[in-house]
């Protein structure tokens, strides 16, 4: 059988089933995908590097991982100096949790050296971190933790932070350290003060006042729904996963779940939650995400030159005039303005992440398009991490930047392709089951 349909077969039947026993002694190995020798190279290439920003963009005390340092092209055989802007993400840090369990689990960092790095994160978060019942703020100074610039407690930065967390009490369930603080993070968080007396969760917190904002309809949200029905010390009611929306979008073709977002919000939670084989009464999540994957393919190449089968892919990203939140299908910002790129139209741009990201949902077309970005502007787009963030070569511009969260979700969603790693691991946290099992999911 020809290889593009095995990894279609393989991306579909999505083959490898929950692990929920906490603290199983199976490691994770088993291939989710057969791939060709030359992707499993570009993978592990593409992942050890990343891995290494989590290592080495790091606050020595806190343990907090920076939002974005320089593009630098060093040799992998030298070490790098940290970035000197100060600002750090716990979003990025709960992506560089995670990270650092594949990097024990693929060797590319020495174990011991892994985990004193996680301990003092975990207890740097929870001894002297600030927070506001439990919650952290989005952005901190790396090196004294204090809250960066104003601002806000964030609950979405806070889940994906939580998810590094568990993954790493499951990778290192042998670790009693590890294991006692990261639950105790994750037991002091106060959800329902984050619901602040509604059904639907607040963004965040800031002086004194609740956001106005709500996670209340689909996007990234999951994480912080399924995180709080399963928490075992402050649960919020299972009716609050059926308070957010579910607009339908349909676009060439194709008829899904989404609004008018980047294509981000279709991989974040399930970097970690596996929704394969699974159902709630509303829908599929993980074919929904395959879906909506294909419909911005298709929406990307509907835009023409320079857009093709080689070259697609856009998110909330850097850009050449600032940060943007490209969208896709829907988006009232999303169709061409040449005129007026800075305010957000799409001006020819790729965002590696957006197709590394969507790795286990397409891998065929994503794998094509990361070889080729590679092949055809590695020399200017990769570096000592990996891609830069973003880049559009026929303005001849080139990001000089990287960051955290989309490094992030590119070394997991590669290795839960490759293996399935991340998903098996979480899964082990009995917290994931007993959410699963609360909001309806039935599986397959």
């Amino acid at each position: 059988m020809e290889r593009r349909k095995v990894l279609e077969m393989l991306a579909a039947a999505a083959l490898l089933p929950q692990i929920p026993a906490f603290g199983a002694q199976k490691k994770p190995s088993s291939p989710t995908s057969t791939l060709a020798p030359e992707d499993e190279a570009f993978l592990d290439d593409m992942q050890r590097r990343g891995c290494l920003y989590f290592a080495e963009q790091v606050g020595a005390k806190t343990g907090q991982i920076l939002d974005r340092a320089a593009a630098i092209n060093t040799p992998l055989s030298q070490p790098a100096k940290r970035d000197p802007r100060p600002m750090a993400s716990i979003a990025a840090t709960g992506f560089g949790l995670s990270a650092l369990c594949i990097a024990e689990h693929r060797g590319y960092q020495p174990r011991a050296q892994v985990i004193a790095q996680v301990r003092r994160t975990l207890h740097y978060h929870l001894e002297q971190m600030p927070h506001e019942h439990g919650f952290f703020y989005h952005f901190n100074d790396v090196d004294l933790g204090a809250s960066y610039g104003g601002s806000e407690v964030s609950s979405i930065d806070t889940a994906i932070l939580l998810c590094g967390v568990l993954t790493a009490r499951a990778h290192f369930h042998a670790d009693a350290d590890i294991v006692k603080t990261a639950t105790a993070l994750y037991e002091r968080v106060d959800w329902p003060w984050m619901l602040n007396g509604e059904q639907t969760f607040s963004m965040g917190w800031r002086r004194g006042s609740f956001l106005k904002s709500r996670w209340n309809h689909y996007c990234e949200l999951m994480m912080i729904y399924l995180l709080a029905i399963g928490s075992p010390t402050h649960p919020v009611d299972p009716a609050c996963w059926d308070a957010w929306s579910r607009p339908k979008m349909s676009y060439a073709g194709f008829d899904y779940i989404s609004a008018a977002d980047p294509l981000f919000v279709h991989q974040y939670s399930h970097a970690w939650f596996d929704f394969r084989h699974k159902r709630d009464k509303y829908a599929d999540y993980f074919a929904n995400s395959i879906l909506a994957t294909r419909a911005h393919e298709a929406f990307c190449l509907s835009l023409g030159k320079p857009y093709s089968q080689d070259y697609w892919g856009i998110s909330a990203s850097d850009s050449e005039h600032g940060y943007v939140a490209w969208g896709g299908p829907g988006a009232a910002d999303a169709m061409p303005k040449p005129s007026a790129p800075g305010f957000g139209g799409i001006d020819g741009s790729v965002v590696p992440y957006a197709t590394a990201g969507s790795l286990p949902f397409l891998p065929v077309d994503c794998l094509r398009v990361q070889h080729a970005l590679k092949a055809n502007y590695g020399q200017k787009a990769w570096g000592r991490y990996g891609f830069c963030d973003v880049f559009h070569p026929d303005a001849n511009w080139y990001d000089k930047d990287v960051l955290g969260i989309d490094l992030g979700i590119s070394v997991l969603m590669a290795e839960n392709l490759r293996t399935g790693f991340l998903w098996e691991t979480f899964s082990r946290n009995p917290e994931v089951a007993v959410a699963f099992q609360r909001c309806g999911f039935t599986s397959y």
